[in-house]
């Protein structure tokens, strides 16, 4: 008795050590094509190059629709198809010029871009005395009687001490989204941000704001932190200098986008899914690389990989490229929408936006006991020097699926350099690292093989 159970105990390690082996295996060969291949390169310097900036309802956004979804054609992926989706149509204009008048400094020009969905100024600018704050609090203590007619300046830094930039990006992120409304509560004419960014030059940030139906609305722009810097000095001699700015920005009705979408059918259960992708729209004032041409080609890269190895998926492997991610997120929605009302079953969904830089893992919005049962499978990626796997936050599209009882995931990279061309002028092709790009289309992979193989317990 005891020698059967010695043998049972020892076939069962045997077995356990050649799927560990089996799936160590598949997992080099994916690191191993990844890191020997250009595609995913190649196709984003497309993107990037020659469609350019994509914001949703623009030109540019249609273009990489239609180029996307017939470069998933051309992959010969088992189907691909679009999901229709009305989206904003705001177009920035005319390049936005600024100046500062001061009786003790003289006069600069400042660099500026206008804030998603902002209204323009006036066609011959906006001229107003500028009042620095850097939180609701000192806004609210200076009331409307220093405020009114005014132009409020948040000049509020992102924390340089915080290791995670995203968590700097969020602690500062009020001022870009909702700076506008609460300025304009206290009778602002106009208001000027810092940009979101931990560098300090003349480069410019934009990204999304928002209005309130019940406060007038007053034009917004960002600033260089450079600018910010002279502008809060130049301010300590002189509070009566003068901010001049012009904006021809404008909004436009809705239009017709598309997320884009390509499926690998499931060998045993088609009808059970892992959604992969990133989004396709991008901030015009740059090429779109980082935030998020990046996160797209991570996942197209990963339907590429399973085909070119030839490995036969058990569940459905569906790439989604959404569309309006910077705005409103009409792509997303769209998308938990369609899933709720086919009732699909989906077994995971995991998204890439944080930057084509070094990936460190995976941060997880799903139970206890998946994120348990996740860091069963670190070892395997240790190799790959990928160690977090750990709950947290998974990514603002496949966050619309929330609620339905699907594990989300989110590829956690590096993001030290992250805000230096997030929203900017300097989110450009050129700053995107091939091999740093090539690690994280085969991380993604490699989650989606063991995931198909073992499933979400």
């Amino acid at each position: 008795m005891k020698k059967l159970l010695f043998f049972t105990i020892l076939s069962m390690n045997i077995a356990f050590a050649g799927a560990q082996q089996s799936d160590s295996a598949v997992i080099k060969s994916f690191y191993n094509s990844a890191l020997s291949s250009d595609t995913a390169y190649n196709n984003l310097e497309y993107l990037c190059t020659k469609i350019g900036g994509r914001l949703c309802g623009s030109p540019q956004a249609a273009a990489a629709v239609e180029w996307s979804k017939q470069l998933l054609k051309i992959m010969k992926l088992d189907t691909v198809y679009t999901q229709s989706v009305m989206v904003h149509h705001w177009v920035r204009g005319e390049k936005e010029t600024a100046s500062v008048a001061s009786k003790v400094h003289g006069s600069m020009d400042v660099h500026i871009c206008a804030l998603g969905e902002s209204i323009g100024t006036p066609a011959d600018g906006l001229t107003a005395e500028i009042v620095e704050v850097n939180s609701l609090e000192q806004l609210k203590k200076l009331g409307k009687k220093q405020i009114t007619g005014k132009i409020v300046f948040f000049n509020k830094v992102m924390n340089p001490t915080f290791v995670n930039t995203f968590e700097a990006y969020g602690d500062a992120y009020w001022t870009r989204g909702h700076g506008a409304v609460e300025a304009a509560r206290y009778g602002a004419v106009g208001v000027v941000i810092r940009s979101l960014t931990l560098s300090n030059d003349y480069s410019v940030h934009t990204g999304i704001m928002r209005y309130d139906t019940a406060v007038t609305k007053i034009p917004a722009v960002a600033i260089s932190t450079k600018d910010a810097d002279m502008l809060s000095e130049w301010l300590k001699d002189d509070y009566e200098l003068l901010f001049h700015f012009k904006t021809s920005c404008k909004m436009y009705p809705e239009t017709e986008s598309f997320n884009v979408i390509g499926e690998i059918k499931g060998s045993v259960h088609p009808d059970e899914i892992i959604t992969i992708g990133g989004h396709l729209d991008a901030w015009e004032l740059g090429q779109g690389a980082q935030d998020d041409g990046v996160g797209c080609m991570h996942t197209i890269e990963v339907m590429r990989l399973f085909k070119e190895l030839k490995i036969v998926p058990q569940h459905t492997i569906r790439l989604v490229l959404f569309m309006d991610e910077e705005c409103a997120q009409r792509g997303a929605r769209k998308y938990a929408a369609v899933v709720k009302e086919k009732k699909e079953k989906q077994i995971a969904a995991i998204e890439s936006d944080e930057g084509g830089f070094v990936p460190t893992g995976f941060t997880m919005d799903a139970s206890a006991d998946t994120v348990a049962m996740i860091n069963k499978w670190k070892n395997l990626f240790l190799p790959y020097n990928i160690f977090n796997f750990s709950k947290g936050y998974s990514g603002v599209d496949v966050g619309f699926l929330r609620g339905q009882g699907i594990p989300l995931f989110g590829l956690e990279t590096d993001s030290q350099r992250y805000f230096i061309s997030h929203h900017g002028d300097t989110d450009t092709f050129d700053r995107v690292n091939k091999r740093e790009l090539q690690l994280g289309c085969a991380t993604i992979a490699s989650l989606v093989y063991l995931i198909d193989k073992d499933g979400i317990k």
